[in-house]
């Protein structure tokens, strides 16, 4: 079994002493931290963490969405770890893959963490994700660049998010936690 890295350790303590309310989730995510393999890594075909983006424009209004091929929902940009435990970087890696926004850059430490199971998919089992967000925020010149993994992108108001049922609950926390931070 891998150490758990003292960093993550760390991070998601001050996320607990942020978030007091969502101490449940945090401990959830420190078990699973302490107690599987490879938790970084695809290769923990039951449960693995990734790393996803809150992506907001320059001034903070709006959040860039992705309409993701494989899920037919609109979420936030993210992605596997594939073994690295930076997580912050992960999910920059992946906000610049799959948006094409250049000049992006994460601010402050854990924004989120949300546990989701992912659907069975070829042969790929059912599996939880440990998805820790982070605020990545663009620069001046906001457009993007659609790839394979998505559908559409589109830039959508914070507040709207925040209000739209439609949209998954985790895409509406976010927007309610940015929006009371703001």
């Amino acid at each position: 079994m891998q150490q758990p890295t003292i960093f993550m350790i760390r991070a998601l303590q001050r996320y607990r002493d942020q978030w007091q309310g969502e101490s449940a989730v945090v401990a959830q995510f420190d078990a699973f931290l302490h107690t599987q393999a490879d938790v970084f890594s695809r290769s923990n075909r039951s449960a693995h963490f990734t790393g996803s983006s809150w992506l907001v424009s320059a001034d903070g209004a709006r959040v860039l969405l992705m309409h993701h091929r494989k899920l037919d929902r609109w979420l936030q940009p993210g992605g596997h770890a594939d073994g690295n435990p930076e997580l912050a970087r992960v999910a920059l890696r992946e906000a610049q893959e799959e948006t094409g926004v250049a000049g992006l850059h994460v601010e402050g430490d854990i924004f989120d963490i949300d546990r989701h199971r992912i659907p069975v998919r070829g042969d790929e089992p059912e599996h939880w994700h440990y998805d820790v967000r982070y605020v990545v925020r663009a620069g001046a010149d906001e457009r993007f660049s659609m790839n394979q993994e998505s559908r559409a992108l589109a830039w959508r108001s914070v507040a709207e998010v925040a209000a739209d049922d439609s949209l998954d609950a985790s895409l509406r926390r976010m927007a309610r936690k940015w929006l009371a931070n703001a």
